[in-house]
């Protein structure tokens, strides 16, 4: 089916790509500069290809001419079907192309991510695999060549976490990670399991966009701090000095404790960024909700009670729920390896969900 795109929406990008090319080559600030590079870069494959898409729809004209033509002799003709049937391939490739660059951005992609994660039903197994979950979007972030940063985390009584939260810095996380939220499901045999029996456990993941003090305003007498001494292993300063901070935000209720930095300073810093993180995903929940209040979408909903994932170790496999796709890869996708290709996947399905919600297709 053809997919139909708004011309003069196609004009107004080509125009704003030429006067952008032409402002850079008189800007004199470092500032503009870096402005005007930032919105060539962002335009430079959408207007790629428009212009192969017109190239296409040319070439389809000149192919449709020749064959209605009763002057093509016959092996002329041939080649003009080959070239209708290429340009045709080409036309649609390229119209999805940019019906998903014209796609509504979601503000929050480029941002780092706050990530939670906390063991749910299956006890001490729970647990160590939310220490798995956690190791394997470590690796997959160093693959990214972002940073992590422990915030705060409660250990389970034989390894692994029973709450761990941490801070992915770096360009485009939340793009990436923003589908991991909900609940993960292992299957596997414990190392404690005598009989071979295997066992069901869950961990939840969520992803929360990073926030700054222009997203969300915190008001101080809206907020409680209260400090104590960390819990749990860690040395002598665990014992002795009061750093872990503990964050009250009183109209939602909302609680954050981080206590990873042997600096109260620190650990206050990073509290008021978890605070904000929270805040700024429940508005952004709000708001999601009221807009598709009738309506709730097989991929990106956030539903942290969601079954997204199955990790099935005796099997090999890992399945996502949310799009049916297994792969026998797990060994790989506990390593952070071939997480991107579950995560392409998922992104690729939204995009026609959207595609789909606007009519185009």
């Amino acid at each position: 089916m053809s997919l139909q795109l708004p011309q003069d929406r196609l004009d107004s990008i080509v125009a704003r790509h030429a006067a952008a090319s032409e402002a850079i080559n008189h800007a004199t600030e470092a500032a503009r500069v870096v402005e005007l590079s930032k919105e060539l870069a962002e335009l430079d494959p959408v207007v790629a290809a428009i212009a192969a898409w017109r190239k296409a729809q040319s070439g389809l004209e000149e192919a449709l001419a020749m064959i209605d033509d009763p002057a093509t002799d016959a092996e002329m003709r041939d080649l003009a079907y080959e070239e209708r049937d290429a340009a045709r391939a080409e036309i649609e490739g390229r119209a999805r192309e940019i019906l998903i660059a014209l796609l509504p951005k979601d503000a929050a992609d480029e941002r780092g991510v706050i990530l939670e994660i906390r063991a749910g039903t299956g006890g001490d197994e729970a647990s160590l695999f939310a220490g798995d979950l956690l190791r394997m979007y470590q690796r997959y972030a160093a693959g990214k060549s972002w940073s992590v940063d422990i915030l705060t985390e409660s250990e389970g009584t034989v390894g692994g976490f029973k709450e761990v939260i941490a801070e992915i810095a770096g360009k485009g996380v939340y793009a990436r990670l923003k589908y991991e939220s909900g609940v993960h499901r292992v299957q596997r045999v414990p190392d404690t399991e005598t009989s071979g029996r295997i066992h069901t456990s869950a961990a939840t993941v969520a992803m929360l966009p990073l926030a700054g003090e222009v997203d969300v305003n915190l008001d101080e007498k809206d907020l409680r701090i209260d400090t104590m001494r960390a819990q749990g292993a860690g040395g002598q300063h665990v014992n002795k000095t009061e750093s872990a901070v503990r964050l009250t935000h009183i109209p939602t209720g909302t609680v954050v404790l981080v206590q990873d930095e042997r600096s109260q300073h620190k650990n206050k810093a990073r509290a008021y960024e978890l605070m904000r993180a929270k805040l700024y995903d429940m508005e952004r929940s709000r708001a999601d909700a009221e807009r598709s209040a009738d309506r709730r979408s097989q991929v990106g909903s956030g539903d942290r009670s969601e079954r997204i994932r199955t990790y099935n170790f005796p099997q090999g496999r890992v399945t996502d729920h949310r799009i049916n796709l297994t792969l026998y890869k797990l060994d790989e996708m506990m390593q952070g390896l071939v997480l991107d290709e579950i995560i392409d996947a998922l992104t690729a399905q939204r995009q026609a969900e959207l595609l789909a919600e606007q009519g185009s297709v």
